[in-house]
């Protein structure tokens, strides 16, 4: 018998678990065609294809940048979602872990690993003490994810995850950082005006307020927040990392950095 998800403490949290039910695919990478009213098979075949393709651009950028000869054995995907870059992963990793806070998501990605007969994949529900997961990774990977985010959240999550990076092991990890649309404040918003108290009531509207059934559906929200960079790479430096890559991203102006993190070796 199927029992509900907890409910979220975090109003993000919640957001996603209504996406991971709603509009999976979308709630990943929104583009039309990717909306479950429209999605054929082709088009779900991109879409995994998109991340098999990713994954390849990491593993290049490790191998070109990071150590010539990195060869993971046990991965972890952040924020999996539904699979677009685990299964890729599970494809030439021995062992691979996805995490997500969103019920409806993980059991996408469970569907589509069993469909592909990925015997090497483990699905976990996520929390802020990642409680459910155990043991640590040759190679920490998290993308597109911790822009939906609030930044304290993302400090303790990053702590974390580096605390679970293995002796010559790297973590790639995307964040935001400033968006393209605000130059003149180098990428951050500027401050809001001061709150005025405003006498004006619905009851001045012409007509009642709709019910809210009357209202039109809406997607669930998806909060974009940037990260204080400076923060990230001192609990990098804390971890004990001391070797790193920088990637430049932008999604539609929001401007990010992929940062790739290796912890020394044993030797």
């Amino acid at each position: 018998m199927k029992t509900a998800p907890t409910a979220p403490a975090h109003q993000t949290d919640l957001d996603w678990q209504l996406w991971g039910e709603s509009d999976p695919y979308y709630g990943v990478i929104t583009d039309g065609r990717f909306r479950l009213s429209n999605l054929t098979a082709e088009d779900l075949g991109q879409f995994f294809d998109s991340g098999r393709t990713h994954l390849a651009h990491v593993l290049r950028i490790c191998h070109r940048h990071v150590q010539q000869r990195f060869a993971p054995r046990r991965a972890l995907d952040f924020g999996c979602g539904v699979g677009r870059v685990l299964l890729p992963m599970a494809e030439q990793i021995a062992e691979v872990v996805g995490i997500d806070v969103a019920p409806g998501m993980l059991e996408q990605a469970r569907r589509h690993a069993k469909e592909r007969h990925l015997k090497n994949v483990r699905l976990v529900l996520s929390d802020d003490d990642l409680s459910h997961l155990d043991g640590d990774f040759d190679l920490i990977h998290s993308v597109i994810v911790f822009q939906h985010i609030e930044p304290a959240r993302v400090r303790r999550f990053t702590a974390l995850l580096l605390d679970r990076l293995r002796p010559g092991g790297i973590a790639a990890l995307h964040y935001t950082y400033a968006k393209a649309y605000h130059p003149d404040s180098f990428g951050q918003p500027p401050p809001p005006p001061p709150a005025r108290r405003s006498r004006w009531r619905w009851r001045f509207a012409a007509g009642p307020a709709p019910a809210a059934t009357d209202l039109p559906q809406a997607d669930p929200a998806m909060q974009m927040y940037a990260h204080p960079i400076n923060d990230l790479l001192f609990l990098a430096h804390q971890a004990g990392v001391r070797r790193s890559y920088v990637e430049f991203t932008d999604h539609g102006g929001e401007l990010g950095v992929v940062l790739y993190f290796q912890r020394p070796s044993a030797a």
